[in-house]
């Protein structure tokens, strides 16, 4: 199932613009659960606004190179 996510429309070659998606979203991911176990709480602003930065660079990622995939 993460090697769909992670390549293109042929589900062999893996999209560089996915995979840097995928490893940004679980870095705010790791970083928060730190952040509660070393902490006690997660600004949810802060990590609202993380996962919402990398979320839409990441679509904006894949939706310019759509073209680029191979078939």
């Amino acid at each position: 199932m993460i090697r769909q996510l992670l390549t293109g429309k042929d589900n062999a070659t893996f999209d560089i613009a996915r995979v840097a998606w995928f490893v940004g979203i679980l870095a705010i991911l790791l970083v928060a659960g730190y952040q509660v176990v070393m902490h006690g709480a997660v600004s949810l602003r802060e990590l609202a606004e993380s996962l919402g930065i990398v979320s839409a660079s990441g679509g904006a990622s894949v939706w310019a190179k759509k073209d680029a995939e191979p078939s």
